[in-house]
Order: C-alpha cells, then sequence, then structure tokens
C-alpha cells in the first residue's frame, strides 16, 4: 500500500535566504518527503541559488564534491569507486556543471546507474543536465529559485526541464528581493532603528519583524532606498559571510544571491504602514520589487 509521501505531486515553499534558513528548509523537506527508498535525488538551480546548502540542510554530513565555498574534491568518489568496481559509501554526490570539465557524461550515467545498481543514493545537482543521457528520472526532484519546488515524478513527469524552466525564471526576483532587503536595512541603520528580531519571505519581497515598532517612518526609509537605487552602486561577496555596496560593507550570509548592482532592483516600494500581528504583538515591515 502507497505511503503518505508516495502521493506528492509537488510543493512550493519560498527560498528562503540566508545559509541557516536554507539549511533549516533542507531539514524540514527531507523530513516530510525522503524515503529510505529515494535512491536518485535531482537537484536543480542556477549558480548561486542555494544548491549545495539546500542539499547539506537535506543529508547532514554528506561530502559535497563542489560546493559554494569552492572546494572540490579530486578524485571524484563516485568516478572512483566505479572504476575500482566496489562502492565504499551510501550515498554520493555529483555536480553535473562542474564534473563535466573533467569527464563525459555517458561515463557519469554509467557511473550513476552501477551505483544505483549496488543499492548507493545518489545526489544530483544540475539534474537536468545528467537525465538526458540518463534516460531515469529521478524518485525526487528538488527546484530552487525565488520558490523551492519539491516533486515525486510520475510516468507523466514533472520533468527536469520543466522544473528548470520554473526556477531559472525566478531566481532574479529573489536576488532583486535578497539586494533590496540588505539595502533597507542599512538605511534602517542609518536612522537608528535596532537590527530586525526576525526575516521573513513575501513573494518578490522580504519581511522585517521588530517586536516593538520602530520609529522610522516608511515613506522616508523608501525615498532613501530608492536613492541608492538610481545611484546604481556596485554588490560584491566579501568571502562568505558580506557584501559590499559601494564602499559600505554589510554583514550578509547568503553573499552570492544578490544582483550586481543596485541600478537592477525594480519597481521597489514598501508598504507604507507597520504591519501588526495581534497574535504575537510583533511589527513587521513589507518590502517588495519587480512585477505587482
Amino acid at each position: 500500500m502507497p505511503l503518505p509521501h508516495e502521493y506528492l505531486i509537488k510543493s512550493v515553499y519560498f527560498a528562503p535566504r540566508g545559509r541557516k534558513r536554507i539549511h533549516e528548509l533542507g531539514a524540514h523537506l527531507a523530513q516530510r518527503y525522503l524515503s529510505a527508498e529515494d535512491s536518485l535525488i535531482g537537484v536543480i538551480g542556477d549558480a548561486g541559488a542555494g544548491k549545495s546548502v539546500l542539499i547539506q540542510g537535506m543529508f547532514p554530513g554528506l561530502e559535497l564534491t563542489n560546493d559554494d565555498l569552492g572546494i572540490n574534491v579530486r578524485p571524484l568518489p563516485l568516478l572512483h569507486h566505479f572504476e575500482n568496481g566496489i562502492f565504499e559509501h551510501h550515498t554520493y554526490h555529483l555536480d553535473m556543471h562542474f564534473e563535466q570539465a573533467f569527464s563525459r557524461p555517458p561515463l557519469l550515467a554509467e557511473a550513476v546507474h552501477r551505483a544505483l545498481r549496488e543499492g548507493c543514493r545518489v545526489i544530483v545537482e544540475h539534474f537536468d543536465q545528467l537525465y538526458p543521457v540518463l534516460k531515469v528520472n529521478a524518485r525526487i526532484l528538488a527546484g530552487i529559485g525565488q520558490e523551492v519546488i519539491i516533486a515525486r515524478p510520475g510516468l507523466f513527469g514533472p520533468f527536469p526541464d520543466e522544473i528548470k524552466e520554473l526556477v531559472f525564471k525566478s531566481l532574479y526576483h529573489r536576488k532583486m528581493a535578497h539586494s533590496a532587503e540588505d539595502l533597507t536595512v542599512m538605511v534602517l541603520e542609518r536612522l537608528g532603528v535596532p537590527p530586525a528580531e526576525g526575516h521573513g519571505d513575501v513573494q518578490n519581497g522580504f519581511i522585517l519583524y521588530y517586536n516593538s515598532r520602530p520609529a522610522a517612518e516608511l515613506n522616508r526609509v523608501e525615498e532613501m532606498v530608492r536613492e541608492a537605487i538610481a545611484r546604481d552602486l556596485i554588490i560584491n561577496p566579501v568571502g562568505g559571510r558580506a557584501i559590499t555596496i559601494g564602499e559600505k560593507r554589510h554583514p550578509c550570509t547568503g553573499p552570492r544571491l544578490h544582483v550586481r548592482s543596485t541600478g537592477e532592483i525594480k519597481n521597489f516600494r514598501l508598504e507604507k504602514e507597520y504591519l501588526r500581528d495581534p497574535l504575537t504583538g510583533t511589527y513587521s515591515i513589507v518590502g517588495r520589487v519587480g512585477r505587482g
């Protein structure tokens, strides 16, 4: 008899910003949707979307062969064990975008097939690049753009290119929202507002949570952020936990998830009133970018 997770077609979550929040979402997805029989996991998303961090949350302790910090494992354990004929690990990681610089896709597909026959689990980043030669869909597909899409494909899909089209198209709005969020936080700091107690997500935007109502006037905050956007300040990552916006350094746990300059942030606006949650008593600043 099918288990409850086998009725899954597709679930959609906001893709959070920052390593900690993506880790937490990955752990939630693994607990909710993965089973021990899911031997082939496909992960799809553009560079900087947070694929590696999501995988680390879903599979704690898994050694990634090419992660966001530029750590490359050579030789690739999957290929090395395939060539030796002995698969020493239960779970393997493969980044197709990276590995195609060293090995032909048919060889990688053969190694994956052999690992699966040996009872191993294989997690493949950029699964859309392996699928045409592997000719087997993943048991679970996870796509990350502005949203995280988790799907359990059946005979009629969804297929990797369908997930890719959705997440690649939406990632730009997530980058705009993240850059606008950090820019708003910097403006609030200039106005003497203490750091937010929490961060949240909304379609094409962000939420900042406060335990007490900040004193800043939101029309003025919006005006100052728009002034910074109009100056087209360059945004650069600084290590793994900071960015620079123009000459100003700002802490950030997702430094790769930004547009290249503030001028790329389109149609920025703030809700003109602080939104109060009657149950928790918290106040929220809500910002949006892009289409209405």
